[in-house]
């Protein structure tokens, strides 16, 4: 039996890796090699490794955990985990079974794209999902928020720190914007277009232009997207994980969920969806676990 399996090869995962295996627990790594953000070109507001390539980061991590023997690392999907009397059971997509005392998922999320034709196509070069992250690479060009309901307002505003050529566009959903509501956008100089979206074009590497039902175009550099609906691993919901209405965990303190035993790190839980925030999350729940683990051995 395994001290600890950590489900998920990302920012949360590998971090926790390297805490628990620095830790000297029997740590296994499954990693089905699907990140979300594969998509993304670099990966910004990271400590000391500001604009590194995802790719980059995680093989530099995976080579930290290489100089700790107990930390085994499988480049393998888990197909289902259950939770037992002395722990997990984990089945691997290979067909085997692992046994585990403590169990992280550091799973992250998939991501719902709106159906506008163009926006998988720019996924993660002009089509974000957050502006910290990519909102000063289209800093000073239009942008556009697509939001609806009552993220419109917020969302809207939150883009004028990244530039003065706002658009919020709602694709013809509906939005409960108010008088006053319109009226502050349009004192920071806001344009509401309330008209369905056809499609984003480009050139093929950059967003150029929305083009609207009505046969209107508006200038676009980026579009960032009002947080969307997300679906969690299925293992979060075989386990019974609680879930907001987001999709995501409400993960308590170190990352504690409502199944003993059971820690949920990353873009998976309720905080902020920041690679850093997903390291420190990784390195919490492995404290987390490792505490766990020493109450248990010395009771």
């Amino acid at each position: 039996m395994h001290d600890v399996i950590i489900v998920g090869g990302g920012p949360a995962g590998l971090n926790a890796a390297l805490i628990l295996g620095r830790c000297r627990r029997d740590v296994l790594l499954c990693d089905a090699g699907e990140p979300r953000n594969a998509v993304s070109p670099r990966t910004w507001g990271v400590f000391t490794r500001d604009g590194t390539p995802p790719l980059d980061l995680r093989t530099q991590a995976r080579e930290d955990l290489a100089r700790y023997p107990n930390v085994e690392h499988r480049a393998v999907a888990v197909a289902g985990a259950r939770r037992g009397d002395e722990g997990f059971s984990v089945e691997l997509a290979d067909g085997r079974r692992e046994t585990t005392r403590k169990l992280i998922l550091a799973t992250g999320l998939h991501q719902a794209l709106p159906s506008v034709e163009g926006f998988d196509t720019y996924w993660g070069h002009g089509v974000h999902s957050c502006p910290y992250c990519d909102g000063y690479e289209h800093r000073d060009h239009p942008l556009v928020a697509y939001a609806y309901g009552e993220a419109a307002r917020g969302m809207a505003l939150e883009l004028t720190a990244w530039s003065r050529d706002v658009t919020l566009c709602t694709d013809a959903h509906a939005t409960p914007l108010s008088d006053p509501d319109r009226e502050r956008l349009g004192r920071h100089h806001i344009r509401i277009v309330e008209t369905a979206i056809r499609r984003l074009e480009g050139d093929g590497r950059q967003p150029q232009r929305l083009v609207f039902a009505d046969g209107a175009t508006l200038p676009c550099h980026a579009v960032f997207l009002m947080p969307m609906p997300c679906e969690p691993s299925d293992l979060i919901t075989q386990l019974g994980c609680d879930l907001t209405h987001k999709g995501v965990v409400p993960t308590g303190e170190y990352e504690t969920t409502n199944v003993p035993g059971l820690f949920v790190a990353g873009d998976a839980s309720r905080r902020v969806q920041f690679a850093v925030v997903a390291a420190a999350e990784g390195a919490m729940a492995a404290f987390a676990v490792n505490t766990e683990l020493l109450r248990e051995d010395t009771a």
